[in-house]
C-alpha cells in the first residue's frame, strides 16, 4: 500500500528548475522502486524545492523526499501565487499534442493561430469558448468531441455535426442552441465519434472545455487566459 501524506506546499524561496545529473536521478529512482514497488509512473523530474522530486504517474503529480521516503501530494505554489504544479501538468498536455491526428479533426478557419479544441455539445462552456472564437477570424480550429455522460443528448449532436456534409456549419448550429429542442438529424456512422473519443483519450482529457493555443494548453474556457495567448505570435515553422 502506498503510504502518503496530503500537503500544500508553499515555497518561501525563489522557485527555480533544479538540474539533476544521470547518477542521482538513478540513484532517486532506484530508492522510489525500493519504498513503492507497485507505484506506477512515467517520469521523474527534479521539483522546484530542494529535496523533493516531481512524479508524474499516468494520473498526477506527487512529490517524493528521497531522505525520508514520503510521498507527498498536493500543488507546490510560488510565493507570486504561481501554482507550478500546474504548470507541470500543462507542459505534459501540450507535449501529447504532437502526435494527434489533426486531420481526424472539424476544422474552422483559416488564421494564423491554431486552436485545437476538445468540447461537448451541450457543455454550457464549451459553447461560451465557441462564442468566443466566433468573433475572431485569426485562428484556425481543430474541434474533438468528447460527449459527457451528464448531457443525453450530447452524443447524438456530435454524431450530427461528425456526419454532416459541412460539419462546420453542423457545428455552428448546434452551438448556438439551434438542436436543443427539436429531434437530432440521425447519424448513419457512428465511427467518428469513437475515434474522436480514442484521440481525446491519448490526450488525458476528460472534461470539457480543454484547448491548445498554439500548442498551450488551457484547461476551461478562460477566454482571458486565451486573449492572451493569441495576443502573442504564433510558434513559426521551419520549411523542409
Amino acid at each position: 500500500t502506498v503510504t502518503s501524506m496530503a500537503v500544500v506546499l508553499f515555497l518561501v524561496c525563489h522557485p527555480g528548475h533544479a538540474q539533476a545529473g544521470d547518477t542521482e536521478l538513478q540513484e532517486v529512482e532506484q530508492r522510489l522502486r525500493g519504498l513503492y514497488p507497485n507505484f506506477q509512473y512515467k517520469a521523474l523530474e527534479p521539483a522546484p524545492v530542494p529535496g523533493l522530486w516531481a512524479v508524474i504517474s499516468p494520473e498526477n503529480i506527487l512529490y517524493f523526499a528521497p531522505e525520508t521516503g514520503n510521498l507527498l501530494v498536493g500543488d507546490i505554489w510560488s510565493p507570486q501565487g504561481e501554482n507550478l504544479t500546474q504548470a507541470v501538468r500543462d507542459r505534459i498536455a501540450s507535449a501529447r499534442l504532437a502526435a494527434i491526428p489533426l486531420d481526424k479533426a472539424v476544422k474552422i478557419g483559416s488564421g494564423k493561430h491554431v486552436v485545437v479544441e476538445v468540447t461537448d455539445p451541450d457543455c454550457p462552456f464549451c459553447r461560451r469558448g465557441s462564442e468566443y472564437f466566433d468573433t475572431r477570424e485569426d485562428v484556425t480550429r481543430y474541434i474533438f468531441f468528447l460527449p459527457l455522460p451528464m448531457h443525453p443528448n450530447a452524443e447524438d449532436k456530435a454524431n450530427f455535426i461528425l456526419g454532416a456534409a459541412n460539419p462546420a456549419d453542423a457545428y455552428r448550429a448546434v452551438m448556438r442552441g439551434q438542436f436543443d429542442n427539436v429531434p437530432v438529424p440521425a447519424a448513419a456512422d457512428r465511427s467518428r465519434l469513437r475515434e474522436h473519443q480514442t484521440i481525446v483519450a491519448k490526450l488525458g482529457v476528460k472534461g470539457t472545455p480543454a484547448y491548445w493555443v498554439n500548442g498551450t494548453f488551457v484547461s476551461g474556457a478562460n477566454t482571458s487566459r486565451i486573449q492572451q495567448l493569441l495576443l502573442q505570435p504564433p510558434p513559426t515553422t521551419e520549411k523542409e
